[in-house]
């Protein structure tokens, strides 16, 4: 997932665009920033987005955000409320998005249903039926276009192919509904498969329904899966509830030249303005983007000091501590 971004070169520093967005992300990205800080040179540009913009604004995502993502060497961004679509569908195609890289790990520490977890979803990120096509064409109809191409599916092959390089396994698990969806999940099955065998990287073919039961019973089963974008969205959050729940996920939107990093949780308005937001995540999706520019030793670092304070604290609230973001924060630069 490299992008040789020279993050830590402070001759030539990288570019990051900051976007803490609504509720708790305005929390947990300053404390992400700090850790990135803490690792690397980089040139840091702020932009806004979100519920709080749009209604000052009239637009959730102002061009001038997006432009920010669209020429920036990686984006870390927060969450948005009810304009999380308005938002970061237009960011992911900002940044060329192509595969949504949503790891599921269990964390020592940290109360797991499976604690046994850990594996990796590569969900396409442009197509099938987020692409869009919805119409409504009477009051008692209403259709959803899904859209599947080889080229997508292909260029999510190739990814998944260098990825898993990288994982202990040299297996793409394939998830799809093609004994229903015939001619789209068959297309994208038989373009993984093809595009895996030409690279010379095994697959192994799942059902989607069968994973969702296999995941849950046997999770160590499984460790990189390529799916098309709804399943991916589904089942990769199905996957988050085997170690903790959301909270603690991070993940990559990966183009061909620049990348977004996110917490995969929302915006948490129980507990946003009360400093007690759990920055993990946000800190994780630090440690993925400084792995993106190339300087896996600092993402290597930053994931081993978030997963030691994960582990003897001091904890947020949602872990059963009672620390501030910041005296996490704190904990985690400490051992960094």
């Amino acid at each position: 997932m490299s992008a040789g971004g020279g993050g830590s070169d402070p001759a030539n520093p990288a570019t990051v665009a900051v976007i803490a967005g609504d509720g708790i992300g305005a929390e947990v990205i300053p404390a992400a920033r700090r850790v990135l800080d803490a690792v690397g040179e980089f040139e840091f540009v702020a932009g806004e987005a979100g519920d709080a913009v749009r209604e000052e604004t009239g637009s959730a995502l102002p061009e001038e955000t997006y432009e920010l993502a669209a020429s920036a060497d990686a984006t870390l961004f927060g969450a948005a409320g009810e304009t999380a679509a308005d938002v970061i569908l237009p960011l992911r195609e900002a940044v060329g998005s192509f595969v949504n890289v949503r790891p599921a790990r269990a964390f020592p520490g940290v109360d797991a249903l499976r604690p046994e977890t850990d594996l990796v979803f590569l969900r396409e990120n442009t197509e099938g039926v987020y692409a869009g096509h919805e119409d409504r064409l009477s009051d008692d109809l209403s259709t959803l276009t899904r859209v599947v191409t080889d080229s997508a599916s292909r260029r999510l092959a190739e990814f998944a192919c260098e990825y898993v390089e990288g994982r202990d396994t040299d297996t793409l698990q394939v998830v799809h509904k093609a004994n229903v969806m015939r001619e789209t999940d068959g297309r994208f099955r038989d373009a993984v498969v093809d595009a895996a065998g030409e690279a010379g990287v095994d697959t192994e073919e799942v059902l989607m329904d069968a994973f969702a039961t296999r995941v849950c019973l046997e999770p160590e089963r499984f460790d990189t899966v390529v799916c098309p974008n709804l399943a991916g969205d589904v089942l990769s959050d199905l996957a988050a509830g085997l170690v903790g729940g959301l909270g603690l996920l991070p993940s990559a939107n990966v183009g061909p030249d620049r990348a977004l990093f996110e917490p995969v949780h929302g915006t948490a308005p129980d507990i946003a303005g009360e400093g007690v937001a759990n920055p993990a995540a946000a800190m994780l999706s630090a440690a993925m983007l400084v792995e993106y520019l190339d300087d896996e030793a600092a993402g290597a670092d930053v994931r081993a000091a978030v997963e030691a304070t994960l582990s003897d604290g001091p904890r947020t609230p949602d872990l059963g501590g009672e620390a501030t973001t910041d005296e996490v924060t704190d904990a985690v630069l400490a051992r960094l």
